[in-house]
């Protein structure tokens, strides 16, 4: 399919009266670990070179983006795979699920002697009788199906409110493989396309959920990708970002197959599409202008792509609020028309920012976010948790007791280290941070009796080099101290 036909995919379509449903549906497809520029258009229209890709193209994604909203500061749940998934299917944070790592967590004592803390236990699994954006719609009259990628324990979906899946898949897909794509990403299109085709027949609103392998490795992608990618670039890249480049385009390609069905179906004018990732990519390729990458809390971590296109919303948009994974699922309830949300639900709808004013954020409970990642994983710093709060974000280190602070406003690649000439709003923003942490009753890691200097330590750090470094284009340059500027106290 041309991408000219693409971009029109998502354009004026007259809705065949046999499509109509009373409710909208909702298709979901949330990519593995697509950076924040890992798309070929911009994120951020304050920054449109450091926002996309210069080797990867996505026309699909593109489509989608171009006839909707791109959320410029929205935010994954987590570094991480497993929190960020349950944070979607809940709209609750890690931190207060207790699943802030991709697996169990090691039993305490049984750690590296390297390790200056112990990190708090966690579960992989989502909790029993939790309700989740599947049970919910169901309740309402949805068809909820889920596709893909599932990495939130072994429990059959069916029982978290997905009666259409192929399984509590992790990263080897149904087959339990190193490498699911190209195969899965095509299976995984196929189910979706047959499950919407049967909704739209039926006259029932749908939320399907298609959830993306990795596609980041040559063997992801078909022979004929890997040749027109090669062809492409003219042989200019090394082979990991051939292989990264066709992975992801085999990815959007198929994308491309679920849009089109839906258009094909007459459904595309009562269906909201939502795109986003689980965290950042991994190392410095993707992830633009920002610092470092998956397993880690600086913004390469975190900063993720987030797309919405669909009924009442104007095409070529961008958003400036900061939002989060846990916004998804009390968003589409909205949208849904359902206005009880669960007790214990963190995040906030977004459908005023959708439909009403694009850069007032919404009222929360807590103003600030925090990303709670108390685990050694892919950071020399070891165990961290992120507070964004107005334009400042601090990092608070839990081996050394560091801060780090910086003003995102002006420092989105977080070069310059704020912390000592502002301690101020240091105290002012550890001061929330940990309020929250309290208040949810996340864990926390404890210091570890024993403590070798020198000593074997966890996660393999291949995301970083030393404090945050190894991110952006080129890595991240060492921290500097910025000129102070007039103090913001973060009080209120």
């Amino acid at each position: 399919m041309k991408a000219s036909l693409l971009i029109l995919i998502l354009g004026s379509i007259a809705l065949s009266g046999h499509a109509a449903t009373s409710q909208p549906n909702f298709l979901v497809i949330m990519g593995e670990a697509q950076g924040w520029a890992s798309m070929s258009v911009p994120q951020d229209n304050r920054n449109p070179e450091g926002s996309k890709s210069d080797f990867i193209r996505t026309p699909n994604l593109d489509s989608i983006a171009e006839h909707g909203i791109r959320f410029s500061d929205f935010y994954a749940a987590s570094p991480r795979c497993t929190p960020t998934r349950a944070a979607l299917f809940t709209g609750r944070s890690p931190a207060q699920l207790h699943m802030t790592f991709v697996g169990e967590s090691k039993k305490e004592g049984a750690v590296n002697p390297g390790d200056k803390v112990i990190p708090p236990q966690t579960t992989s699994q989502l909790p029993d009788g939790i309700e989740t954006i599947g049970t919910l719609l169901k309740k309402a009259g949805y068809a909820t199906a889920h596709f893909g990628k599932w990495h939130v324990g072994r429990t059959d979906p069916k029982v978290n409110g997905f009666d259409e899946n192929d399984g509590p898949n992790s990263n080897g897909g149904p087959e339990n493989v190193d490498e699911p794509n190209p195969k899965q990403c095509y299976a995984t299109a196929k189910l979706g396309m047959d499950f919407m085709t049967r909704q739209v027949a039926a006259r029932k609103p749908f939320y399907l959920q298609i959830s993306h392998y990795p596609g980041k490795q040559p063997e992801s992608a078909t022979p004929e990708m890997i040749e027109a990618v090669k062809k492409r670039l003219n042989n200019r890249l090394d082979s990991q970002r051939i292989g990264m480049a066709a992975g992801n385009e085999e990815i959007d390609k198929t994308i491309g197959l679920v849009l089109a069905k839906l258009k094909e179906l007459g459904a595309m004018e009562n269906t909201y599409i939502l795109y986003t990732a689980d965290h950042g990519a991994q190392g410095r390729n993707a992830n633009g202008a920002l610092t470092n990458g998956k397993g880690t809390v600086w913004e390469g971590g975190l900063r993720v792509p987030f797309l919405v296109a669909g009924p009442g919303i104007k095409p070529g948009q961008f958003s400036h609020v900061r939002a989060s994974t846990v916004d998804v699922l009390p968003t589409i309830l909205d949208l849904a028309g359902i206005k009880e949300v669960p007790r214990g639900v963190e995040g906030v709808s977004l459908v005023d920012v959708l439909k009403k004013d694009l850069n007032t954020p919404p009222k929360r409970a807590h103003e600030e976010l925090v990303i709670h990642f108390p685990h050694y994983d892919k950071d020399e710093i070891g165990p961290a948790s992120a507070i964004l709060f107005q334009n400042y974000k601090m990092i608070r280190v839990f081996e050394t007791e560091q801060r780090h602070l910086f003003d995102l406003s002006q420092d989105i690649g977080e070069q310059h280290d704020l912390a000592a000439a502002k301690p101020e709003i240091v105290q002012a923003l550890d001061n929330r941070m940990m309020d929250y942490i309290r208040a949810i009753g996340a864990g926390m890691p404890k210091p570890n009796p024993d403590y070798v200097e020198g000593g074997e330590r966890s996660g393999d750090r291949r995301g970083a080099k030393g404090k945050g470094g190894g991110g952006g284009k080129g890595g991240k340059k060492k921290l500097m101290m910025k000129e102070e500027t007039e103090v913001n106290p973060v009080t209120n």
